[in-house]
């Protein structure tokens, strides 16, 4: 497996429907403006670079709370929702150029294929009950936000001079099967050269086929080591396979999305896991499953595998990894459990097979960021550097 851009970054998590210390009951705080501006600068504070901002019919609108909490912070860079098929894709172009415009050059693009199918319903996606189709589409879109982008560059200084006007070679005709335009253009152009770093999640072999042609940053949520490297050799197959088929050699890094939850000693860590499922009603897990089991989302069912795996072990399935979040919670809940000394070597773990990007959480996120950037982030950024032969003490300033 080829080692590539290796240089870490760690992301935080912004909530945006609620947040508190228990799951699978009513928020015990709302997410007010103020709440997750507070929350971001935590983040930035405790020495994350980034933060995810989740998408979703439940959700408030990403891309407003990355605008809010760009404006309130100097280095955390938003990790904000592409959604091919309920936006049109040069205008998502738009969208993230000016956000990297007006932000420094600070956004980051999160590519969501799917949803949960209520979701993709309840908005409009004509594509709500084909998976594999939504992966092509999304492949479609990303051809043309990547291309308006990269003549934007050749017409920046039109757009600094206050000049909205268009030259012929910088407009884009496309005809696909999912999108067809006759002069598409945008401005301003990105920051971020060549653009704004795109993440991609998908795990099925459609969605692995369109972020091996199209992503920068892979996505997984947190599994037991020998399945991530299952998914990352699968990728490093079809890069192979698109240099040798197509002449394209593409550079991808991968990334872990995974709950953390880190104390002073093992017996707090474990106690204080417990404790956030610990007032969920049995009727909510059972209506939990019902809707997890209901997806066509290639992420979730291997969740779903893994809580069914260890619900006679206590949830456990590998070291410090737990499932018990996923009684309630869809998506990344594996939690990541233990005292600094486990969870910084958990994640090293994870380096060694290739991951160079982490997005974590925990609940409350406000507390929960402080107490990671106390706890963790020196630590496993202290040994990442060690044993590299670098200075530590630079490291959190790495975007």
């Amino acid at each position: 497996m080829a080692k590539q851009n290796r240089e870490v970054e760690f992301g935080w998590f912004i909530p945006t429907t609620g947040d508190g210390k228990y799951i699978g009951v009513k928020p015990e705080r709302e997410s007010t403006g103020e709440y997750m501006i507070e929350v971001g600068k935590a983040a930035e504070q405790a020495g994350f670079t980034f933060a995810l901002i989740p998408t979703g019919g439940s959700c408030i609108d990403s891309w407003i709370v990355g605008s809010q909490i760009a404006a309130h912070t100097k280095i955390l860079k938003p990790l904000v929702a592409f959604r091919p098929g309920l936006i049109a894709p040069v205008l998502a172009a738009r969208m993230a150029a000016s956000l990297d415009y007006v932000s420094g050059g600070r956004a980051l693009v999160n590519v969501v294929s799917g949803g949960a199918p209520a979701d993709l319903i309840a908005t409009g996606d004509p594509l709500a009950h084909n998976h594999d189709e939504r992966y092509e589409r999304t492949r479609e879109f990303l051809e043309i936000v990547k291309e308006v982008w990269t003549r934007s560059k050749r017409n920046g200084e039109q757009f600094l001079a206050a000049n909205s006007s268009y030259g012929s070679n910088e407009k884009l005709s496309y005809k696909g099967k999912y999108y067809q335009l006759d002069g598409g253009a945008s401005l301003p152009a990105p920051v971020q050269d060549p653009h704004p770093p795109l993440y991609f999640g998908g795990s099925s072999k459609a969605g692995k086929r369109t972020a091996a042609e199209t992503a920068d940053v892979y996505l997984m949520w947190a599994e037991p080591l020998d399945w991530i490297r299952e998914q990352i050799d699968e990728m490093e197959t079809l890069r192979a396979e698109l240099k040798r088929e197509k002449g394209i050699e593409r550079k991808l890094r991968y990334g872990l999305r995974a709950q953390v939850l880190v104390r002073p000693t093992e017996e707090e860590a474990w106690r204080e896991a417990r404790d956030i499922i610990s007032k969920v009603d049995p009727a909510a897990i059972e209506r939990s499953k019902a809707r997890f089991d209901n997806t066509d989302a290639t992420g979730q069912k291997r969740q779903n595998e893994l809580r069914e795996q260890s619900r006679n072990n206590d949830f456990l399935i590998a070291p410090n990894l737990w499932a018990g979040l996923s009684t309630v919670r869809g998506g990344g809940a594996m939690l990541i459990v233990g005292t600094p000394e486990q969870v910084s070597d958990r994640l090293l773990e994870y380096v060694n097979l290739g991951i160079s990007s982490f997005i974590l959480s925990g609940y409350p996120h406000l507390e929960e960021a402080k107490i990671t950037g106390e706890l963790l982030l020196p630590l496993v950024k202290r040994k990442l550097a060690q044993r590299e032969g670098r200075d530590p003490h630079p490291f959190h300033e790495t975007a």
